[in-house]
């Protein structure tokens, strides 16, 4: 009888082991990673400094990193580039290059670094406030995760819009082109 116990207990023991839920990932970085799965075209990373306003547009969430900018930036970059089907489609704030350092000490330093960091990608630029009525529209239909970090220079905000990793634009030109020819509505 005390082994049928001590077997039954170990056996009731082992399904709360297994029916537990795996614990959670915390912090941002974990965000990250469990969000690029669900992220696709027309989707946004936003890694934005201290200031940045809260965003009540229902697809806009907000994470606190408490973290170094470029380093956010670096890692988000590094997660995309690890998935197989989006691309990053960078736009900074147009304003960054003509921040003083007597304003923003530090400023010239960040373009510097930032610039070396977005080497190698096409980077866009638009007044902050065209930029953040964008992600308002696009928080009203598509998910924006916004990653707000420690940094105190003004219009330092790194813009990251999703496109499809496996289509480009001009292989979208194409099939538009050819569903115009055919009669097809080919509106986007």
């Amino acid at each position: 009888m005390r082994r049928f116990l001590v077997v039954l207990s170990l056996l009731f023991a082992t399904g709360f082991l297994y029916a537990a839920p795996p614990a959670a990932p915390a912090g941002w970085k974990a965000k990250v990673t469990s969000s690029m799965p669900l992220l696709g075209h027309r989707n946004w990373i936003l890694i934005v400094d201290s200031a940045y306003p809260l965003q009540i547009s229902p697809g806009v969430e907000t994470v606190e990193t408490n973290a170094d900018q470029l380093e956010v930036v670096r890692y988000v970059l590094g997660a995309i580039g690890s998935s197989i089907h989006v691309r990053p489609v960078v736009t900074m704030d147009a304003e960054l290059p003509y921040v003083a350092d007597a304003d923003a000490p530090g400023a010239s330093a960040y373009r510097a670094q930032i610039a070396s960091l977005l080497h190698g990608y096409p980077v866009a630029s638009l007044p902050h406030e065209s930029l953040i009525a964008n992600i308002g529209e696009a928080g009203n239909q598509f998910h924006v995760l916004v990653l707000k970090t420690k940094m105190t220079i003004p219009y330092s905000s790194v813009f990251i819009r999703l496109d499809c990793k496996y289509w480009s634009a001009d292989a979208e030109r194409r099939l538009r082109a050819k569903m115009t020819a055919a009669g097809e509505p080919a509106a986007r």
